[in-house]
């Protein structure tokens, strides 16, 4: 029996990828054009994929380094001080947590890039700490360090108790969110 080809795993990996660009990007073009850039990399590149590793942090450290890499690009452009274009170019959600996401999402962009990073790998996206650790490039404490000290700050940001929970209806928000009440206790 011949090993399945990991490009068939792709596509289930497309949302979680997705929910990771937008993370980093804040901007819904910019993130599908990261997804894109991701898995044009990964196709050219499958040759040096270790059949039996882990597909999903192969590419997610492929997107986070494509982000970093034309990040460094972008850093001689002039740049969006105030966020008022890019304010312009999100999409506030239609659901019943609209208010307590549009708090969390301010929240959530004030905290530093190695923060959000850990909580939208560990938290959102499901990733082990090991798993985050890898794709970020550094050691598990690194990565349990920043998840925990992220949720300390959105908690405090958004001015959330120890017993008290965020209603939103968005799961990828409310896994991040979920581990502070553990964590702080």
């Amino acid at each position: 029996m011949s090993t399945p080809d990991p490009r068939d795993e792709i596509v289930e990996h497309l949302p979680a990828l997705r929910a990771f660009a937008m993370s980093l990007a804040r901007n819904s073009a910019q993130a599908d054009d990261l997804v894109q850039d991701t898995i044009v990399k990964a196709w050219s590149k499958f040759d040096k994929f270790q059949q039996g590793t882990n597909l999903r942090a192969w590419l997610f450290t492929i997107l986070r380094n494509t982000f970093y890499s034309g990040r460094r690009k972008a850093s001689r452009e002039v740049a969006d001080v105030d966020g008022v274009f890019a304010s312009t170019l999100a999409t506030k959600p239609d659901h019943d947590g609209r208010l307590a996401m549009k708090d969390f999402e301010v929240a959530f962009a004030q905290l530093p890039d190695e923060q959000r990073e850990a909580l939208i790998l560990v938290g959102a996206s499901g990733f082990s700490y090991e798993e985050a650790a890898e794709t970020c490039g550094c050691a598990v404490g690194t990565i349990k360090s920043r998840a925990n000290r992220g949720r300390a700050k959105l908690a405090e940001l958004l001015k959330l108790d120890d017993n008290e929970s965020m209603e939103l209806t968005d799961q990828s928000t409310m896994a991040v969110l979920a581990s502070n009440a553990r964590s702080a206790g």
